[in-house]
């Protein structure tokens, strides 16, 4: 039998372990630090000849989307953090899936963006990187008139990509 000064001792011990060894958790597996409070998304401008002016900022505003979905943090206009800063450096639409008529059955519309994270509570988890993601249509549809849901469904994967990145030690 444990006698209650050991009991004690080991309430303490717990005790202490418990506040000493402090990580946030979310159910989105990011792991911020506890210092971290802020973060700060830059409008990213487009560098890629073909991309639809709107898609630097529907990217935008869905990079701001995740993180204000995901975690905690307050997003402010500049020197959070957490600081994202970058540009879309590519967007194309190419034919795929070459048929037997010698006819594309797909139209594959890809985006890059080039993202510079900067973490100031922690500097070994900055990163530059680019991130790159496509969608397929079939070709008999108008790109025109399906752009947007598509430029929508490639943010929505770039932006996981770089949140993972960032805060889940991807």
């Amino acid at each position: 039998m444990m006698s209650s000064k050991k009991i004690g001792l080991i309430a303490i011990f717990v005790a202490v372990i418990a506040t000493a060894c402090q990580v946030s958790y979310s159910f989105t597996g990011a792991s911020i630090s506890p210092e971290v409070k802020t973060v700060s998304i830059e409008f990213f401008p487009i560098n890629a000849a073909l991309a639809p002016p709107t898609s630097g900022q529907l990217f935008t505003e869905a990079l701001k989307d995740v993180f204000i979905s995901q975690t905690n943090l307050v997003l402010v206009k500049s020197d959070g953090d957490l600081n994202f800063e970058g540009y879309i450096s590519n967007y194309t639409n190419n034919p795929v899936a070459i048929q037997g008529n010698e006819e594309a059955a797909l139209t594959r519309v890809t985006m890059t963006v080039n993202v510079k994270f900067t973490n100031t509570k922690d500097e070994d988890q900055s990163f530059e990187s680019s991130f790159s993601r496509f969608e397929d249509l079939p070709a008999t549809e108008d790109l025109g008139t399906r752009e947007e849901e598509v430029l929508n469904t490639i943010n929505e994967q770039l932006t996981q990509d770089i949140f993972n990145k960032a805060v889940t030690n991807w």
